[in-house]
């Protein structure tokens, strides 16, 4: 079975069939999107409501984009000015989107759980956008999508993702991802920047860049959270660029032909050195970008095909 789920909430319910069909479509869109037209049918006459409680300059532009580019009516709701800011509860926010009649929601919230909480209420198809610190489907997608194009397979790949894995939810999503489509992964960072327990998610925990990127295949580096945390996790900016920052130096350890990643935003000088996330022989952090548009459409269509097929009588 492919993707068939009515909404995507988090890579955790997703199979490798469901993941493959949603890369293959995403592919398709990526040769859409270099075409001068650039615009497609699948989402004509559908309403796309994004709705993003935390702020985004990125992921809100590319799902809108992707919404734009599928034909649909797209509306971008402050949050921070909405009702809930006036104490309306997320039930009741539920409740008013139902009424006006939306095809799809697009959301990102600060809180975990509360992505899965607003589609258990509303009566169309919901799109987890990042909530707290548990997922972010479409980023996992979109990285998936852009290892898959560089080195023409998913499987048995050798992946390091380094830096604050503890308030990723990135990291998350893409140790479910990679560990369902057979590749290794290994973890690198400072104890601080570890969650409880993440020796459960059948990962190799390094705290030496020198030892975790040996013979890698992929790079995938990730800011510091400052936002999400509530102590002092390092030392200083410059003491964690010297041991955990990524630069030519570090990723010799990796294989010749190494990719780098970033999900940005970038902290130039912090987790990554500026010239290496601009270098285009290693750096695949533009293609990222482009991908994620891609990727949210090929999600967009799916969700809309799989909501119109349920509701074909039998």
């Amino acid at each position: 079975m492919g993707f068939t789920d009515r909404h995507l909430l988090g890579i955790e319910p997703l199979g490798p069939a469901a993941i493959t069909e949603i890369l293959d479509r995403a592919d398709r869109y990526v040769a859409l999107n270099r075409d001068p037209g650039r615009h497609a049918d699948a989402l004509a006459g559908a309403t796309l409501i994004n709705m993003f409680f935390e702020s985004s300059t990125r992921t809100q532009a590319s799902f809108e984009l992707a919404g734009k580019r599928l034909g649909a009516d797209v509306m971008n709701m402050a949050m921070q000015a909405s009702s809930l800011s006036k104490g309306e509860t997320l039930i009741d926010t539920a409740t008013t989107l139902n009424a006006m009649g939306p095809d799809l929601l697009v959301v990102r919230h600060p809180h975990s759980g509360a992505v899965n909480l607003l589609a258990e209420k509303v009566t169309c198809a919901v799109l987890n956008a990042g909530d707290g610190r548990h997922e972010h489907p479409t980023q996992a997608l979109l990285d998936a999508l852009t290892i898959r194009r560089a080195k023409g397979r998913l499987h048995r790949l050798s992946v390091a993702i380094c830096g604050d894995i503890a308030h990723s939810r990135v990291a998350r999503s893409n140790i479910l991802l990679l560990n369902r489509m057979e590749s290794r992964v290994r973890l690198i960072a400072p104890p601080t920047l570890l969650p409880k327990g993440i020796e459960g998610f059948g990962v190799e925990v390094f705290e030496d860049m020198e030892e975790g990127l040996r013979d890698v295949d992929v790079v995938m580096m990730l800011r510091l959270q400052r936002e999400r945390m509530d102590g002092g996790f390092v030392p200083s900016e410059r003491e964690y660029y010297h041991r955990y920052g990524l630069d030519h130096d570090k990723l010799a350890f990796a294989k010749p032909d190494a990719i780098v990643m970033h999900p940005g935003p970038m902290n130039r000088g912090v987790e990554i050195d500026g010239t290496l996330a601009d270098d285009i022989n290693r750096s695949v952090i533009r293609e990222q970008v482009e991908m994620g548009v891609a990727v949210r459409m090929a999600a967009m269509d799916l969700l809309a095909r799989n909501w119109r097929a349920a509701e074909v009588p039998a």
